[in-house]
């Protein structure tokens, strides 16, 4: 089987090599990958600046879904012929509070034309989805329905979202199945645009709006209750600017920088809630398949490649330029 091995940290340390075909072990399945989706983290991995201490070589890409073609003796829950997508974290559940292992990064990844999975760390995908948006789902939509579940977000709250990478492009799907009104920030008046035909209820181009998080409280009238925060250091306090009273922050990136000064009393009189996610539990993303399920609800993916332009894809991403997901199209 083919598939794409994380040598070295740098640009050109993706390489695509050749093993034989595996077979399963105790707890184990066996996937034959049609499809995978990039997320950031997967660029920050191949760099060397997610986990410098990372053993490699690594299998990379913690999102896919496929067609299940073996399994080991005491796998009880998964049969041959299962569509199913992986689970990001694969040793974390409502039964255990401690997390090790995520696929593709701690364990090796789905970038590749077989994938080996411990059964925990696979789940049955939407039957109404393709490959292709069931690929979409581990890392960014469980990230998006975790912070709106914790904050717990219902018809009529307001949801601020920053940026339409697939974080928040799954935020405002959710939320607006929800009845939520949702805020979108963008530097892309064509993004933007997009936004609001996907059931934006406003939108900020923050490149000309440097005090966003100012007119997004204003656009309310009181405030938002949930900023799903991706910037870190940079759009932190713009963030708490834009908070109602009681309002969550859900901090799940800094890509703009990992400290900021923060305004103490600011957050003690907003009664501010702010708490880290990272991703959820496997019963959060089942939990979110039966929600995208009900409503029908589409993964954005905003293009397709095929599996030999895959390194290329990862080192991409950092560009920006994407709307909602990328998938890299295995044996699809």
């Amino acid at each position: 089987m083919k598939l794409f091995e994380l040598q070295s940290f740098n640009d050109d340390g993706l390489k695509m090599i050749e093993r034989g075909t595996p077979s399963p072990c105790l707890g184990e399945v066996i996937i034959k990958v049609e499809s995978a989706s990039i997320n950031f983290r997967d660029f920050m991995i191949a760099k060397g600046l997610y986990n410098p201490n990372l053993s490699l070589p690594l299998i990379p890409l913690s999102d896919g879904s496929g067609e299940v073609v073996a399994v080991g003796d005491d796998v009880k829950n998964i049969k041959v012929g299962d569509r199913v997508s992986s689970v990001f974290w694969q040793d974390w559940n409502a039964d255990v509070t401690t997390r090790m292992m995520s696929t593709g990064c701690d364990a090796a990844g789905v970038l590749s034309e077989y994938a080996v999975l411990p059964e925990a760390a696979v789940l049955p995908i939407p039957d109404y989805m393709s490959y292709q948006e069931a690929a979409t789902l581990p890392c960014a939509a469980v990230t998006a329905w975790t912070c709106i579940m914790a904050a717990n977000i219902k018809a009529g709250d307001n949801v601020l979202l920053l940026g339409t990478g697939g974080v928040s492009i799954f935020g405002l799907q959710i939320a607006k199945a929800l009845g939520a009104n949702v805020i979108i920030t963008s530097s892309s008046d064509d993004k933007l645009a997009r936004a609001a035909g996907l059931g934006a209820d406003t939108t900020i181009n923050y490149k000309d709006n440097p005090e966003w998080g100012k007119q997004a409280f204003e656009a309310t009238g009181r405030g938002v209750n949930l900023v799903i925060e991706i910037g870190g250091g940079g759009t932190f306090n713009q963030s708490m600017e834009a908070l109602t009273i009681g309002g969550h922050i859900s901090i799940i990136g800094a890509l703009s920088g990992v400290s900021t000064e923060l305004n103490l009393l600011n957050m003690v009189f907003k009664n501010v809630h702010t708490h880290g996610i990272t991703v959820g539990t496997r019963e959060d993303h089942e939990a979110m398949n039966h929600f995208l399920a009900e409503h029908k609800i589409h993964p954005v993916i905003d293009k397709e490649v095929s599996f030999d332009q895959g390194a290329e894809a990862i080192i991409g991403i950092a560009s920006g330029n994407h709307f909602g997901k990328i998938v890299v199209n295995i044996n699809s």
